[in-house]
């Protein structure tokens, strides 16, 4: 069972940066894919990000660019870097974890959620 714990949300303003951490349980995390999906209220939960093995990352068009996945596995830490942050950025974040060690950008590519983060852009 891998445990994921998120923090690092809050309240910014727009044009502004936030750094997102995933904190994992286990020993393998090294070989576990990560991602972070993220759902604003009233629309469905939709892919953010992955990154497998070390260096392996892809991601959504929306934030291409502005957002950076990056994990230590010292740590056992994914992290998400989110610049230029804009109103359309706000919702829950949420970490997931592949057993598979493969990703992808759909929720049933993951065993495990972390319980979310609340990111908030203001104009």
């Amino acid at each position: 069972q891998v445990q994921l714990v998120e923090s690092g949300g809050g309240l910014v303003q727009a044009g502004g940066s936030l750094r997102l951490s995933c904190a994992a349980s286990g020993r393998t995390f090294s070989l576990y894919a990560m991602a972070w999906f993220r759902q604003a209220p009233g629309k469905e939960r939709e892919f953010v990000a992955h990154i497998v093995r070390i260096a392996w990352t892809y991601y959504a068009d929306s934030v291409k660019g502005r957002f950076t996945i990056s994990r230590d596995n010292a740590m056992n830490t994914v992290y998400l870097q989110m610049n230029s942050l804009s109103p359309g950025d706000t919702a829950v974040y949420y970490c997931a974890a592949d057993s598979k060690g493969i990703g992808g950008s759909s929720l049933s590519d993951y065993d495990y959620w972390g319980q979310g983060t609340q990111v908030t852009v203001s104009s």
